[in-house]
């Protein structure tokens, strides 16, 4: 690696297979001010397809495979963030989608323990494996991509709300808050800041607009925003668009 690479900060994102998606438009806005982006997904050909098409927009950008579920797969990410040697910024994205019409007297368990799996105990995994490359530099920043769904206080889509939100998903994506707080109470003093982002109802697929999704350049800047706070700046909290969002 040359020097100039050297001086760039590295940023490792997952979930990032989709081209409409949170992970993607996160990577191509991190890779637009000047981040080397390690783009990954669970299809390893998605994610090498997306890299190259940010690469082709002369973006610092590769693609990996990682399924946030495996421990090998894990394993191999930190072969390969071993010929990094730091990393600056985990972005975890990864995540399943709500289900529908689901409710917490109906839900099908085996699909709410799915939705554990990898919201939570995905995140939990990957950032476990991330951390010593982390704590390699001077400005580490881990931003857990929540949701509202996960808040009491969200008065649109939160657990007190009622508007039918899937509830295995919500109750994973508290969870998700609950981890922010404890990893950022245990590294608090180490210059680590942790935050999770609701990027707010993003129109990640085709006709959510119809229903108030916002354009999915809206929902990354909350992440990008977490991902690149300065050293004084907040830990251990939720946020939407800069803003705490109690949960």
């Amino acid at each position: 690696m040359d020097k100039g690479n050297r001086d760039k900060k590295i940023a490792v994102i997952t979930g990032a297979g989709s081209r409409s998606g949170l992970g993607f438009e996160t990577a191509s806005q991190l890779a637009a001010i000047g981040y080397r982006v390690l783009l990954t997904a669970r299809k390893g050909a998605a994610a090498r397809e997306r890299a190259a098409e940010l690469k082709q927009a002369g973006f610092d950008v590769r693609g990996s495979e990682l399924n946030v579920e495996d421990p090998e797969s894990i394993s191999s990410l930190a072969g390969e963030l071993k010929r990094e040697g730091r990393v600056d910024v985990l972005i975890n994205n990864a995540a399943r989608p709500p289900v529908n019409g689901s409710t917490a007297t109906s839900a099908d368990l085996t699909l709410a323990r799915e939705s554990m799996e990898t919201i939570l105990f995905g995140t939990w995994r990957v950032t476990q494996c991330v951390l010593p490359f982390l704590l390699a530099s001077q400005h580490p920043r881990v931003v857990n991509v929540s949701s509202g769904a996960g808040s009491h206080l969200d008065s649109h889509f939160g657990l007190h709300a009622g508007r039918g939100v899937d509830p295995a998903y919500a109750v994973a994506k508290a969870a998700l808050n609950a981890f922010t707080t404890a990893l950022a109470a245990e590294l608090a003093g180490l210059n680590v800041l942790v935050n999770a982002v609701c990027p707010g109802l993003t129109a990640t697929s085709p006709g959510t607009e119809a229903i108030g999704a916002r354009p999915v350049k809206e929902g990354a800047r909350g992440i990008v925003w977490a991902a690149t706070l300065r050293d004084d700046g907040p830990s251990g909290q939720l946020f939407r668009d800069g803003l705490p969002l109690p949960w």
